[in-house]
Parts: structure tokens; C-alpha cells; sequence
């Protein structure tokens, strides 16, 4: 089955909205490099479509009511939004659900080192990445020092054109005949992916003393002792803006699409749509991409536990009543898709793969080998997403990732699946996945923002 590719149905306010979106979705990106940073953006968003923080609701002993807009902060690295819709809560919510964190390079906790006149910082790789991808590329720096008194400091280093930037070294071709040997995912082992920190020696010191002239550095920006590296968050990402691509700026290249494409779209989706019969949601999570663990991951009780307390706010809190809240609800699993990339059509089966243009991406199943570690969605709910999509002439595809025996990865889906409800994945077509700069079409973007508010509009319309 041909799909038809979206962009030859655009009139030009389709293509004037489209660019504006993309605009938007940039400046998304450029603000939330970091799970922090994009819990940020998303909570000065919901604050300017007027939610208000559900801790204040709960505090002041206030009671939720239809048409009610409240935002719910787990640990600074997940947010939740709800619009309360005018049925019970026990009918089921309409859910958006992405993922905010990213492949990237974590600083470790004793990181600072110096060896041939320079100074490191020793990292640990997070997600799944092709490291010598990470080598010699502008890196930043992005995250929180929390110090023994609590005290907070933001860094943000390598983004504006004042700032120094970092890498990752890498050994020059004319003495890398052996190196090139190597299979690809040992040409740079972890432990090689250490940044490039400072190189100018502390006068009157002998020992370190390049290590100790970045730490006067470090005292006098940001008042950090070395032992505050203890309590640091700081993460490593490509330096720099996402970008226009093609010479007909067709695309968008940035870092962290996977899967702040789908945060996005599900964001604006959430903050579009006004006074629904079933309550909306809009659910941004953390640690997907190590397996969804911990305490801001989907596997983690946060979720359950702030719905309860919308229950509770509502008066309708029991645990009955919860269950039959998340087990009648509707999910979208909003996560990327791999693009159809003809230089390696081998790992592909066309038939069934995702391609730029032609709109938001279902894959029905995810997982690896004979779909294990996915959800497989029931026909009857894709018929639901068939039929809505259809009504309102939003473009989509279905899309396995790659070839069997092949291809696999992993969302968030079977996790909320656990509770009953209908889930299936759906969001944005990648090329170059988990690469540090990954590319998208505008076109799928502007589709997917429409599919996701229409499904919170109508995914229970019978």
C-alpha cells in the first residue's frame, strides 16, 4: 500500500503553519538539550496556557473540577499535564506519552584528571550510541551542581559563541593503521570518551598543574570545589542550534530528536486542545533509553501515584476507581520511528518501513526477534486510530524498525499496557537515530502534532 506523501497535498497556509511549527520545535530543542531543561520549557508552556502546579492544588486543599488544567513535577526530570475532561476519571484519560532523555556523555562523579599537560573529564556513556561518533565533534556542557548546603548552580557551557566548547579527542589517520582494524564498536572504547577540559598549568605548581588552574577556573564561575563533582549532574551534548536541512529546508537536523520530536508534538497537541468529554494528558518521562528504570522512569509509581491524587482532588479517589481510570484509558506510546535511508536499504523491508513525508508513524509492534519486549496492539484499537486519523485527512504510515531479525528496540508502551489500556507507538520518522545529530521531515512533524490532537479530541468517539 502506497501512502501519499504530505507534502504535495500542502496549500501554502498549510506550509506557513508548518514552518512556523518548526520554528517552535527548534527553539524546543535549542532550550532542552538536558531532561531538566526540557521539563523547564514544558512547565513555562503549561504555565502560559494557564496550568497550575497540582502541588499547590493539593496543599491548599482545593478540589478539581471539568475544564481544570493542572501540571505535575516528578524530580525535575518528568512532567505530567492533565486537562480534566467533563466524564469521570473513571472512564479513562486520552494519553500522550514521550520519553525527554537522549543519548549523550554523563561527567563522572570523579571525573578531573590531568595526563600529558592536559586536563579531563572522564565520562560515562548513556543510551545506546556508536562511539566514534562522539569523537571531535563541539561538545557542551549542560546540567546542575547541588552543593553540601543545597545550594543549586546551573551550567550551561558551549552554547553561545562566547563559550569554549570541549571534545573528544581522536588519533590521526597517519598513525591509525591498527586502530582501523578494529571492529567498529571498538575503535573508541568507553573509557577513551574523555573530554578535553584545559591545558594552561597554574604557575608555581608542580604537580597537576593543569588540573589545579581549572579548578581556580571552576571556584571563581561557578564557586565548585572538586569534591562538589560528587553532586553534579552534568551531561554532555553536541555544542549548538538545530538547523534547517536540505536546500530546500525540507528537514530539521538536531541533537536529541529521539525522542523530543514526540515530546513536542505531544506538548503543543496537549496545550491545543480545550474541553474534551474524556480528560487529557500529556506525559513526559525520563531513563527510556536504559530501560525506562528508576525513580523518574515509566517504570517508576509516579504516574499512578499523581493520577490518585487527581482522583483524590476530585473526591473520587479509591483504588477501584484508579484502576478502572488507567485500565479504560487510551495511549499513544509517542516515540520515534527508524526513516527509510536508501544508502542502507539492506536492514529495511520497503514495504514496511517509514518514510520522510509521508506523516506520523505507527508501529504496531516494537521489540526485537519474534516481537519480544514489545506490545502488540489489538486490531480493533488500530481500526479506532485508522478510522479518526482518516476523518480528519491526517497523513500516517505503519512501519516495523527495520527487518526481521535484524531491527528491535524499545518504548514506553508495554509498560503502560501492564495496566490494561490500549497502547500503541506512533510519532516521527528519524534518519540517523541516537547519531549525535539526528534528522527529521517538517512534514511529519506538522503531521504528527495534528494526529496527536486529534486523538485526544476523539480517540473515544464511538
Amino acid at each position: 500500500m502506497e501512502r501519499p506523501n504530505a507534502w504535495k497535498g500542502y496549500t501554502k497556509k498549510d506550509v506557513k503553519e508548518l514552518n512556523k511549527l518548526s520554528r517552535e520545535y527548534r527553539e524546543f530543542l535549542d532550550e532542552g538539550k538536558t531532561e531538566r531543561e526540557c521539563v523547564n520549557k514544558a512547565v513555562s508552556m503549561a504555565k502560559a496556557a494557564g496550568y497550575e502546579n497540582l502541588a499547590d492544588i493539593v496543599a491548599a486543599g482545593k478540589k478539581l473540577k471539568q475544564g481544570d488544567k493542572v501540571y505535575s513535577v516528578g524530580m525535575k526530570k518528568m512532567v505530567s499535564l492533565f486537562q480534566i475532561g467533563k466524564r469521570p476519571l473513571e472512564d479513562g484519560m486520552a494519553i500522550l506519552g514521550a520519553h525527554i532523555d537522549s543519548p549523550r556523555l554523563d561527567i563522572k562523579q570523579n571525573p578531573l584528571y590531568e595526563e600529558g599537560g592536559f586536563a579531563y573529564l572522564d565520562t560515562h556513556y548513556y543510551g545506546g550510541i556508536k562511539k566514534y561518533q562522539w569523537v571531535t565533534l563541539p561538545l557542551a556542557i549542560h546540567g546542575v551542581i547541588i552543593k553540601k548546603d543545597g545550594t543549586v548552580q546551573d551550567v550551561n557551557i558551549g552554547e553561545e559563541e562566547s563559550d569554549p566548547v570541549f571534545c573528544v579527542t581522536d588519533l590521526l589517520i597517519h598513525l591509525a593503521g591498527e586502530r582501523m582494524e578494529k571492529k567498529a564498536n571498538k575503535v573508541i572504547e568507553g573509557e577513551e570518551l574523555d573530554i578535553l577540559f584545559g591545558s594552561i598549568p597554574l604557575k608555581d605548581e608542580e604537580k597537576d598543574a593543569v588540573k589545579r588552574g581549572v579548578l581556580d577556573i571552576l571556584k571563581e564561575k561557578y564557586d565548585m570545589a572538586e569534591e562538589d563533582f560528587l553532586s553534579a549532574e552534568l551531561e554532555v551534548v553536541p555544542a549548538g542550534k538545530a538547523r534547517e536541512a536540505g536546500i530546500d529546508s525540507s528537514m530539521i537536523m538536531g541533537y536529541g530528536q529521539d525522542d523530543r520530536v514526540c515530546a513536542f508534538t505531544s506538548l503543543k497537541a496537549m496545550l491545543d486542545v480545550e474541553d474534551t468529554d474524556h480528560t487529557t494528558c500529556c506525559l513526559l518521562v525520563d531513563k527510556e533509553e536504559i530501560g525506562s528504570v528508576g525513580a523518574t522512569g515509566m517504570k517508576s509509581k509516579i504516574f499512578e501515584n499523581t493520577v490518585a491524587e487527581i482522583l483524590n482532588c476530585m473526591g473520587e479517589y479509591s483504588e477501584l476507581s484508579l484502576r478502572r481510570c488507567l485500565s479504560n484509558s487510551k495511549m499513544l506510546s509517542s516515540d520515534v520511528s527508524a526513516a527509510y535511508d536508501p544508502t542502507f536499504k539492506a536492514v529495511y523491508e520497503p514495504n514496511n518501513a517509514a518514510y520522510f513525508g509521508k506523516g506520523m508513524v505507527f508501529n504496531k509492534y516494537t521489540g526485537s526477534r519474534g516481537k519480544s519486549g514489545s506490545n502488540d496492539a489489538n486490531a480493533e484499537y488500530i481500526s479506532t486510530i485508522r478510522r479518526i486519523l482518516d476523518d480528519h485527512k491526517v497523513c500516517y504510515q505503519t512501519a516495523e524498525l527495520g527487518k526481521v531479525d535484524i531491527g528491535g528496540g524499545g518504548t514506553i508502551a508495554y509498560i503502560m499496557a501492564l495496566y490494561g489500556m490500549e497502547v500503541v507507538d506512533c510519532g516521527v520518522a528519524v534518519l540517523n537515530m541516537h547519531a549525535p545529530w539526528e534528522v527529521v521531515s517538517k512534514a511529519d512533524v506538522y503531521e504528527t502534532m495534528k494526529g496527536y490532537v486529534i486523538f485526544l479530541e476523539d480517540v473515544f468517539r464511538k
